[in-house]
């Protein structure tokens, strides 16, 4: 599986359907996020055929929209997992899944967008029968990923599968041959504790990892138990981790749900798409960004009516690699 910073081929996106995440401020937000992503890469929106025409027109006609039944918008996590070999190939992997738990009805449309997808793109895939979401990962394109323990070792998702079966399927469909085990978040209710929100690699070597810097965060212990957990490891080809330690937007934070991750953005074709949540905040996440990026333009979006339905930019879109990059 290749990094997320490697080039694409296009970014996909899926229209948000599901009632009570269907606002017209909630698609305005998505358009926003489709729109900056645009300038930058292809990018496609898997639709519902309901809301195609309402969809297009929001979009324009640099967007394509695809047609295929979904129950949510957050592709990321039911989307396929792209693929790539040493001589371009592009394929998938594809996991079960069952709306994070089963926190969501119905989700049978979603457990089926992958396969869906890669039938008509005609691409290879690979299923496996363990249940994982795309955000619940991030490697490095050099063997490496992390992941976290409340999530893919919960019962509700993978019951009696035990951790080295989960880690020897996840090397088996993701073609890595390290994985590091970080605790999560057990408080966290709507993904149980992605890693996307919490860990991202950024480079061979280098990983964003959300900090608390005042122990009145209500997450303090939680956040210093994972940092605890990177520090002092090492990656798939013995490099000592470099951490990069970031702040999240917690002091805005509105409902058990609210994502207020600088780490769930999206790195695109010469950019980063990266939230704001109107703190001062916002310009510390973004120069840590031009840093890491410093060939990248930088582009900050308030995402006000994504972050209350549990994800941010990087929950709702996903990188295809692009075959033959130049």
């Amino acid at each position: 599986m290749p990094a997320e910073w490697r080039p694409h081929a296009r970014c996909w996106m899926a229209w948000p359907c599901r009632e009570g995440f269907n606002s017209e401020a909630t698609c305005q937000n998505y358009v926003e996020v489709a729109k900056a992503i645009a300038r930058f890469e292809p990018v496609s929106m898997v639709v519902n055929p309901r809301d195609r025409k309402a969809a297009q027109a929001a979009l324009g006609s640099d967007i394509a929209c695809v047609e295929m039944p979904i129950d949510d918008g957050w592709f990321r996590d039911n989307g396929p997992n792209f693929l790539i070999n040493g001589q371009g190939d592009v394929a998938a992997a594809c996991f079960a899944f069952n709306a994070w738990g089963g926190n969501y009805e119905p989700f049978e449309d979603d457990a089926q967008a992958g396969p869906r997808l890669l039938s008509q793109l005609e691409l290879q895939m690979y299923q496996s029968r363990m249940t994982a979401e795309g955000g619940g990962i991030t490697v490095d394109g050099e063997g490496t990923l992390i992941t976290t323990e409340t999530c893919f070792l919960n019962p509700n998702r993978n019951p009696g599968w035990s951790k080295g079966e989960v880690e020897a399927e996840l090397c088996r469909m993701l073609g890595v041959t390290k994985v590091i085990w970080i605790p999560g978040d057990p408080d966290e209710d709507e993904t149980n504790g992605h890693v996307d929100g919490l860990a991202a690699f950024v480079g061979p070597g280098r990983v964003l990892v959300e900090a608390a810097f005042d122990r009145a965060h209500p997450r303090y212990d939680v956040l210093m138990e994972n940092r605890r957990a990177l520090e002092g490891q090492t990656d798939a080809k013995g490099r000592l981790l470099d951490l990069i330690f970031i702040e999240d937007a917690w002091q805005c934070v509105e409902g058990d749900r609210f994502c207020a991750s600088y780490i769930n953005s999206y790195i695109a074709n010469g950019a980063v798409i990266m939230p704001s949540y109107g703190l001062p905040g916002d310009d510390r996440a973004k120069a840590v960004y031009q840093q890491l990026f410093p060939q990248r333009e930088v582009v900050s979006l308030r995402i006000d009516n994504i972050a209350p339905g549990g994800g941010g930019i990087h929950c709702i879109t996903q990188q295809q690699p692009d075959h033959n990059p130049s």
